[in-house]
């Protein structure tokens, strides 16, 4: 697995050690969930997300795009 050198300030450090404490999680899988949260996966999940919603939809791929980047958009419009 590869590794990452990130830089953070001691209060951010603070959090991500006491976040992780609490939930009783590995700093590694709050970092995963965060990113994931964030949008950030594989493009091999990517794809299979995308396979999985074409094989039950009945759109075309340019209604499913418009569709896709509307509630990506609504999306990040409700984040603080």
């Amino acid at each position: 697995m590869p590794r990452i050198t990130i830089t953070l300030s001691e209060e951010r450090m603070r959090a991500v050690r006491e976040t992780a404490a609490r939930r009783r999680i590995t700093i590694t899988q709050l970092i995963e969930e965060s990113l994931e949260l964030a949008g950030v996966f594989a493009s091999e999940s990517a794809r299979e997300i995308v396979a999985r919603g074409r094989a039950g939809a009945r759109m075309t791929d340019a209604d499913a795009m418009a569709l896709a980047l509307r509630e990506t958009a609504a999306e990040r419009a409700q984040r603080p």
